[in-house]
């Protein structure tokens, strides 16, 4: 694995507050614009759907449902596929400097891969975009590029509640199809499924927050603290991020 992966550094917020996934692409943004070190934070959100910039919002989310439950809509700036996200998906965000978003993608993909690899899970890269787990989604990432940064988001599930994603989102059945399967539930897998099945399995895997603990310290070698300065601007830049 290139060097490059391990001299990101870890962005850390000043409190625990509970934020919504607006808040954090717009501090994506924030990162790439403000800072010159390659960065790198994890994030949680409560029940919210993610529709990719070029996707119909119609065709791909159920609306009725996600109104009933309090799901909020979000569209982000990348490509990609429809996302449900909560508390049991940890959410990843790498910010590069490198403008070559194929190399950066593809050495994201490769190194979270081997991160999973590493605690005995076997993980494998499919496609451009997914890591599945014997043969199962168990991650989905997508990029967007700034002038001269790259920002690449994804998903890690864990213990989503995959009743609320298969209700939440509804991709076409033609999509489903090209993967072999004839629904969403069919073709995700939430870890904490699989660490089960495991003997025994390493400490990181036991919960979100051994995980994220995990990450954090395979992908970084440094940490900083945003300041109350850059919540405010990051708070600005937030209300641009408007849900659906």
């Amino acid at each position: 694995m290139d060097d490059f992966i391990w001299d990101m550094t870890q962005i850390l917020l000043p409190d625990n507050k509970e934020r919504s996934l607006a808040f954090y692409l717009a501090m994506e943004e924030f990162v790439a614009n403000e800072m010159e070190d390659e960065a790198f934070f994890v994030w949680r959100v409560a029940p919210t759907v993610i529709i990719g910039r070029n996707q119909v919002l119609e065709n791909e989310v159920n609306m009725d449902y996600c109104r009933q439950h309090g799901v909020d809509i979000v569209r982000r700036k990348s490509g990609g596929g429809c996302v449900y996200s909560d508390m049991g998906n940890i959410m990843v965000s790498y910010v590069s400097r490198r403008g070559d978003v194929s190399e950066v993608f593809d050495r994201y993909m490769t190194a979270m891969t081997e991160a999973l690899r590493a605690l005995g899970v076997p993980a494998e890269k499919s496609g451009r975009n997914d890591i599945l787990v014997e043969g199962r989604k168990v991650s989905g990432n997508a990029f967007h590029q700034l002038p001269d940064r790259s920002v690449v988001h994804g998903t890690l599930l864990y213990s989503t509640d995959l009743k609320a994603l298969t209700e939440a989102i509804k991709p076409p059945v033609e999509k489903l199809q090209r993967h072999g399967v004839e629904s969403v539930r069919q073709r995700v897998l939430n870890l904490a499924e699989y660490v089960a099945s495991m003997t025994d399995p390493d400490a990181a895997l036991k919960s979100p927050e051994a995980l994220e603990e995990y990450l954090v310290a395979y992908f970084t070698d440094d940490a900083i603290c945003l300041t109350e300065e850059d919540l405010h601007v990051i708070a600005r830049s937030e209300a641009t991020w408007q849900s659906v």
